[in-house]
């Protein structure tokens, strides 16, 4: 668990998840390759590649390959984008403009405790920031000056959901009080940030809860705790017949269609490249992928106790119960029956627990990378993940153990 904590603790914007993880592959022997060049592979290496800074894939060589193996996640959350030019004043409270990024649950964001992390693009090139501290807070309006405030469902964003920064002397009306406040703390000058992608993120700490700490409390459960795992699990396997991967995307929680997201053929051209630089064939490359099998690993939704009518009536997923295999007959998930049949026969072999989900008729649910990737790479596959409840929440609530039993279906597929 405490690689986990650690994930959750300092992967607090996609750059910082990208960040931690190829430092923790660099420990256990993965060689960087470069975007963009020449690749010269050996057998029996491992090797990881950062086409974009929130982007990475990372697998090992065996030394006869006949299937690609792989699991994909992704490094984004809901959370809110600071805009261009970010200062607001109001009154004598310096504040900043945001935007939302992915399906946020808004009304938990208020009175978290923010902090700000993403990229900076400088003349001498990009940084990364993270301001490991709380820095702001979007303060909610009391009941006694909003009769209707428990019966809110909807907010205006641009007027509610403004964090405020700092407090300002009644004279100074500052136009870059934050790129300010953020160049002083990296000793560059502020004419230096041409441009940034910079994110508020909840500073809580994730927390084991409940009488018997059976609870995992945090933020950026989804989906940084699929990073984790799969990072766990890919450090420490060797098959001597396949190429097994893990990859992870940008922009899964706005869609995917991105240069850097599931819905593009970048993961396709990189593990052609690859292959190709093995002295395989791009016929056989073709023939890896027929003998293959992809895991889209992303969380599931359990049933909620307070609103247990939400859920399919024979597949109830409950949090500590194991992982659930998601299918769908609109193809929202990967999976499909023969697909299922082998990661079912999988974790029984390996005395995994696993639930299946289904969504609700008339509830059409989230979608995954599974079905995105998968058109790029038609490989059969399953979407699995952890449980979960108050998903897309600035802190989300998921089982210790369900999380444990992950990492062992897992390292099970990728030895299998």
């Amino acid at each position: 668990m405490e690689n986990l904590f650690e994930y959750l603790s300092s992967g607090v914007s996609p750059y910082q998840v990208v960040t931690i993880t190829e430092e923790k592959l660099s420990k256990h022997g993965f060689l960087k390759l470069p975007y963009g060049e020449a690749w010269n592979l050996s057998p029996g290496k491992k090797y990881y590649v950062t086409p974009y800074s929130s982007m990475l894939l990372a697998f090992v060589v065996g030394n006869n390959l006949e299937k690609i193996v792989g699991a994909f996640a992704h490094t984004d959350f809901p959370c809110f984008k600071i805009k261009p030019n970010p200062d607001l004043t109001a009154k004598q409270f310096a504040c900043v403009n945001v935007e939302p990024y992915g399906g946020m649950l808004l009304n938990t964001w208020f009175d978290r405790p923010l902090g700000i992390a993403g990229k900076i693009v400088t003349p001498s090139g990009v940084m990364f920031y993270d301001s490991k501290s709380s820095v702001a807070i979007i303060p909610s309006l009391a009941p006694h000056l909003d009769k209707e405030a428990n019966k809110k469902t909807e907010y205006d964003i641009q007027k509610e959901c403004i964090p405020i920064l700092d407090h300002l002397e009644e004279s100074i009306h500052s136009s870059f009080h934050l790129l300010n406040s953020i160049s002083e703390e990296l000793h560059i000058s502020k004419d230096e940030i041409i441009d940034f992608d910079l994110f508020f993120y909840n500073f809580d700490k994730p927390e084991q809860i409940g009488t018997n700490h059976a609870f995992l409390s945090s933020p950026r459960i989804d989906n940084v705790a699929s990073v984790a795992a799969l990072t766990d699990c890919i450090s420490s396997i060797e098959n001597e017949d396949s190429i097994s991967f893990v990859s992870f995307f940008d922009h899964e929680e706005i869609g995917s269609r991105s240069n850097k997201g599931a819905d593009s053929i970048l993961l396709s051209n990189l593990l052609e490249k690859a292959v190709a630089s093995l002295g395989y064939k791009r016929s056989e490359f073709f023939d890896m992928q027929a003998n293959g099998f992809l895991l889209s690993v992303d969380g599931a939704h359990s049933i909620h106790p307070n609103y247990t009518e939400k859920n399919d009536p024979t597949n109830e997923v409950i949090m500590g119960n194991g992982p659930a295999l998601k299918s769908s007959a609109s193809q929202r998930y990967l999976t499909d029956s023969e697909s299922t049949a082998f990661i079912i026969e999988l974790c029984n072999k390996n005395n995994i627990p696993y639930q299946r989900q289904v969504n609700r008729s008339g509830m059409p649910g989230g979608s995954t990378l599974g079905p995105i990737a998968t058109s790029f790479l038609p490989m059969k596959g399953v979407d699995v993940g952890i449980p979960m409840l108050s998903m897309h929440s600035s802190r989300e609530l998921a089982a210790t153990s369900d999380y444990l039993h992950l990492k062992k279906l897992l390292h099970a597929f990728f030895t299998n």
